[in-house]
């Protein structure tokens, strides 16, 4: 009996080991995705399709962990911390990786494109964007893929239907040196804060409105609290999906190419469910009392014409110039009918 006891008591142990020893390997494949979407948005759409594709494609080897809504942080830490190697992936706008590469600051430039084919052409094949984002490792990141967000809009308490609406009022933004430029240049007072505290600030009177993405504006319900919706597309916003250096060289080639075809297809995702999902959520944003309102672009890109010249001061005009051809060659392909 005593044999058979210690026998039955090995092979406890035995199975504890085997059991909390495969526990510690997942523990250990465990990727942390952080971004600062709603749980509703397609931010986290896209990157639970990320995830989904991840493991699928590492057989199980490597799951992915997303966490919404700036439980980890707001963009600009979440790409701090995504170079130093606290967190292996984020997404946001290329205005926010733009401190730690600077060049992406022009890629804000205002009205460089008119609709999504055109964006995506653009970020697919544009020479001068690909160079930029080549820099990225030395960085601590690198880029996967290009999310989609949209083009970004305005959300206010009084109506905005040409420039001289945006005099004296205080406009929220995301830290990024082009959109305060070009957010100046239409006549807004430019306020920065994190996007979760932009909700209670309007409806306390902090500021008078935001500006961003449709989707975005959705999902935070700013229309609520700034019920006109003002459709002046003022910048086309994708969000590009990058990966921490440290984890990148952590990762086996054939690990590499199953994360980078889990990104692709995520951002195909991501484009087709943006572009699928403006029309039905200024709809529903309507039916709850938002005036969607699209006014005429040429007052509004006439307001913002001094930016080009700033940038062309302050960044290489020969990179100003370059994207701009770009941009222009991609405008002339898919004409917006």
């Amino acid at each position: 009996m005593k044999r058979k006891s210690l026998f039955v008591k090995m092979l406890y142990f035995t199975l504890m080991v085997f059991v909390f020893g495969v526990s510690t390997v997942a523990a250990e494949t465990v990727l942390k995705f952080s971004h600062t979407d709603q749980q509703q948005g397609a931010r986290q759409g896209a990157a639970e399709v990320f995830a989904k594709k991840v493991e699928q494609y590492t057989n199980g080897r490597y799951k992915v962990q997303v966490y919404c809504c700036s439980q980890l942080g707001n963009d600009p830490k979440n790409i701090e911390q995504l170079a130093l190697g606290g967190i292996d992936f984020t997404v946001s706008s290329t205005g926010s990786y733009a401190p730690h590469l600077a060049s992406l600051n022009l890629t804000m430039l205002p009205f460089i494109v008119d609709s999504y084919e055109q964006g995506w052409k653009l970020y697919d094949e544009s020479k001068w964007l690909k160079a930029q984002f080549d820099l990225a490792p030395q960085k601590g990141f690198r880029f996967l893929s290009t999310f989609e967000a949209g083009f970004r809009c305005m959300t206010t308490k009084d109506p905005l239907v040409t420039p001289d609406d945006a005099k004296g009022k205080k406009l929220r933004t995301f830290p990024n040196e082009m959109m305060r430029w070009t957010l100046d240049a239409i006549g807004f007072s430019v306020q920065i804060m994190p996007l979760p505290e932009v909700y209670m600030a309007i409806q306390q009177g902090t500021v008078s409105g935001q500006e961003n993405p449709i989707d975005t504006i959705y999902s935070n319900k700013f229309y609520e609290v700034a019920p006109y919706v003002t459709l002046t597309k003022h910048v086309y916003s994708p969000i590009p999906l990058a990966i921490s250096e440290k984890t990148w060289q952590k990762l086996s080639p054939a690990d590499r190419e199953a994360v980078t075809k889990a990104a692709k297809e995520a951002a195909d995702w991501s484009r087709k469910t943006i572009q699928a999902n403006d029309d039905n959520q200024l709809k529903e944003m309507a039916s709850k009392g938002a005036k969607i309102t699209t006014p005429s672009a040429d007052p509004f890109r006439k307001a913002v014409q001094p930016v080009y010249g700033k940038a062309r001061e302050k960044y290489s005009a020969a990179d100003v110039d370059a994207f701009l051809d770009d941009a222009a060659a991609v405008r002339k392909a898919l004409p917006v009918k």
